[in-house]
């Protein structure tokens, strides 16, 4: 379902490569939403969650890095909608992913589909030009 298509691509290799990976930990939330056979999904959920976090965390820091090799004149506005999103991750409600893992999922996903989508095509793709 969540693939790294061409239309994501920035150009920059080493970035289109770690949002690659971002795309994949999104994959791996949509397949757990779609295993009828969990019946218990909690500790998947919180692993994905555990390294999205961790990662976008590395991932955020390597591009703020390069964007500022090159003297990007928006870095500051990426470093604030980078923040956010480690904030937003950071506050999840974890009992409340007990309570309804499926719904969790489905807010993790769209929360997920939203930042991929917009921040790469509308943001990051700036990056490259």
């Amino acid at each position: 379902m969540y693939e790294m298509k061409e239309e994501y691509k920035i150009g920059i290799e080493q970035i289109d490569e770690q949002h690659k990976k971002l795309f994949e930990l999104a994959d791996r939330a949509y397949i757990l939403l779609k295993d009828e056979f969990a019946i218990d999904k909690y500790d998947k959920i919180v692993e994905i969650l555990d390294e999205l976090k961790d990662y976008t965390i590395f991932h955020f820091k390597s591009e703020e890095e390069y964007m500022e090799s090159i003297g990007y004149k928006r870095l500051f506005t990426q470093k604030i909608e980078h923040a956010k999103f480690i904030e937003s991750l950071e506050n999840i409600d974890y009992k409340h992913i007990d309570v309804d893992q499926d719904e969790s999922l489905v807010k993790i996903l769209n929360f997920l589909n939203d930042w991929l989508t917009e921040h790469i095509l509308k943001t990051d793709k700036f990056i490259g030009q």
